[in-house]
């Protein structure tokens, strides 16, 4: 059973806060400690406080989303859910995990880069996945590499993983190129990464690569991803799209600069 926390938010000092400097305090033994959103190894140790803080008060709907509009796309392609082998990267204590069970995908692997993800996936949803590697994707040695191969992968997921500094465009990359051709890959953003206004490196990467010829892109779709700490709606996009063939080392020095 998850442990239940008392959770605190200062709104006052948050309001001029970027989304990956907001913190909150949690209560323990009469102390409140001080920890920020995407400080996910504090979170994960403690049981039940990543569901607590992000999908019941500020109701992040993102796996659910994800692994709804990745379905609805195989149904409309006459495609099982079944035959999906899936890489969840980013998949911290396995909320994307057990979304694709309950849609019947039979082969899940997880991976992420700090331990504490893979015990608190372990802890909260034993048997979500086949598997879980900790692992960085910027420097996979050359056995890793042979392992993840090994599994044959036609999906990629990645939710609520992807800008902020939480996995860089070349883990994206590498993670992509472990998918088979043909393969789906099923991702959120933040809807601001889609706008030409944001000049990051981060958000020109995604943007070229959705309309590259790497993907094929098959649905996009805007949604409330979570609620801020002020109760303002945060905007994601999800994406599903086909891989057509792997993306090079130089595929942004290759682009034109816009």
């Amino acid at each position: 059973m998850s442990k239940r926390h008392r959770i605190k938010f200062d709104r006052k000092e948050e309001r001029d806060l970027a989304q990956d400097e907001a913190y909150f305090y949690v209560v323990e033994d009469g102390d409140e400690r001080r920890i920020r959103f995407h400080d996910y190894d504090e979170i994960y140790k403690r049981n039940g406080l990543y569901e607590q803080l992000f999908y019941e008060r500020l109701q992040c709907s993102s796996p659910t989303k994800v692994a709804e509009i990745l379905k609805r796309t195989l149904d409309a392609g006459e495609q099982s859910t079944l035959e999906l082998r899936v890489l969840d990267l980013g998949a911290g204590n396995g909320m994307m995990g057990e979304a694709l069970r309950a849609h019947g995908v039979s082969r899940m692997v997880g991976a992420d880069i700090i331990e504490e993800a893979r015990e608190a996936a372990h802890r909260d949803r034993p048997g979500a996945y086949d598997e879980y590697y900790v692992a960085d994707f910027t420097a996979l040695d050359a056995g890793m590499k042979a392992e993840l191969e090994s599994w044959s992968f036609n999906c990629l997921t990645l939710v609520a993983a992807l800008g902020f500094a939480d996995i860089p465009v070349e883990a994206f990359r590498e993670a992509i190129n472990f998918v088979q051709d043909d393969g789906w890959i099923a991702f959120n953003i933040k809807e601001t990464f889609l706008d030409d206004s944001d000049r990051s490196g981060f958000s020109r990467f995604i943007r070229e690569l959705i309309f590259s010829e790497y993907l094929d892109l098959h649905h996009l779709e805007r949604y409330r991803h979570r609620l801020s700490m002020e109760g303002e709606p945060l905007f994601y996009f999800a994406l599903v799209a086909r891989k057509t063939a792997d993306i090079p080392e130089d595929f942004m020095a290759a682009r034109p600069t816009r």
